[in-house]
């Protein structure tokens, strides 16, 4: 109907943003608060009146949010609507770090898959580890991993003299298992399940199975971060010139010149 659309070609209305992705107005609104998007100009009535341009930015920051998610898609908008575009890079370089180490530790665990399903013992003379050094070996405060042994998925044992926990190579090995799949969004039931039935020697399939899915997951992460990437770079493209760039310092200049 002609009453639903902008009387201004080149203005959007709240509404007309949202219903494009299947928002509400309010979210919309909430964005521009949250700085998610840049500043809307107020008509004298105060409704916001926003632009191409905005549309541009609310299409980056939905798309960045399936391949970063939104605390780092926050941060992405912000940086860039402040026009501090290295800050926003920077931001994306870790979520593809965090991405290719993600990659590694999947490529190492499909490796050892026929060691994790066999019954042959680790090579005598590794040493065992404390919690603390397991902890940070996988970024994970010490307890979560004191959870994680109370929902079966780990089993370390306890040194005799000192009574403190120390994780064998194995115990290691189905840490760095159990953290990869907890990464992708399986409960610690089904970690535990997976984990007790390749102790068991109970087959493959149930290890098999959850990389695959994870795999997949990988994968669709790094296309999604493409497609937010080319996204972001439209919205970048689309911001005036001199705002993009504008860095904080030479804002600091202008206002005291």
């Amino acid at each position: 109907m002609a009453a639903t659309k902008p009387s201004n070609p080149g203005v959007r209305r709240p509404v007309d943003l949202a219903r494009a992705h299947g928002l509400s107005a309010q979210a919309v609104r909430n964005y521009e608060r949250d700085g998610v998007l840049p500043p809307a100009q107020r008509t004298p009535n105060g409704y916001r009146r926003f632009t191409e341009v905005h549309v541009k930015a609310l299409s980056a920051y939905l798309a960045l949010i399936a391949g970063h998610g939104y605390a780092a898609s926050g941060e992405i908008m912000r940086a860039v609507n402040r026009g501090e575009i290295d800050a926003a890079l920077r931001t994306i370089d870790q979520g593809h770090v965090l991405l290719q180490r993600d990659r590694e530790t999947l490529d190492a665990v499909e490796t050892a898959v026929s060691t994790l399903t066999g019954t042959r013992p680790q090579p005598p003379g590794r040493t065992a580890v404390p919690v603390s050094v397991l902890a940070h070996r996988l970024g994970l405060r010490p307890a979560t991993l004191r959870k994680w042994e109370r929902a079966g998925v780990l089993r370390p044992v306890r040194d005799p003299v000192t009574r403190h926990r120390v994780y064998s190579p194995d115990d290691v090995r189905d840490a760095e298992l159990a953290h990869l799949l907890r990464r992708g969004g399986y409960r610690l039931d089904h970690i535990a399940g997976v984990l007790r039935r390749v102790r068991d020697a109970g087959g493959a399939e149930p290890l098999a199975a959850s990389l695959r899915q994870w795999r997949q997951r990988l994968t669709e992460r790094g296309r999604a971060m493409l497609t937010g990437a080319a996204r972001l770079a439209e919205y970048i493209d689309a911001c005036p010139q001199p705002e993009r760039a504008l860095t904080n310092e030479a804002k600091t200049t202008t206002l005291s010149a």
